[in-house]
């Protein structure tokens, strides 16, 4: 059992984090093998902050994973599974919509 009580699940030997985010991935599959989507990557990593020096101390930088990655419509999606919001999401969701200027999809 994980800290926020979820499952990790593994599907055609990719690792999931819960067991919403490997339904949420069949789906996605099922919508791409439709046509209805195209282009679906897994845990895409969007870089907010790059590593930087301060007094000869290395400030790590900061990142952002999307679970999905996808074009519907034309328009590039990125999509995350969410069951419970952490502090710490919600301030990475608002650097992420600011550098990048693109809604994270949440389901």
């Amino acid at each position: 059992m994980e800290k926020y009580k979820n499952i990790r699940i593994t599907i055609e030997g990719i690792k999931f984090q819960s067991k919403k985010e490997s339904k949420r991935f069949l789906i996605l599959k099922e919508m791409e093998s439709k046509g209805l989507i195209e282009g679906l990557q897994l845990q895409v990593r969007y870089e907010l902050q790059p590593t930087f020096k301060l007094d000869n101390e290395t400030i790590r930088g900061i990142t952002y994973i999307a679970d999905f990655v996808y074009t519907e419509n034309g328009k590039l999606v990125v999509e995350d599974c969410k069951g419970f919001r952490t502090d710490i999401y919600k301030l990475k969701k608002k650097m992420f919509m600011y550098k990048y200027g693109i809604k994270i999809r949440e389901t």
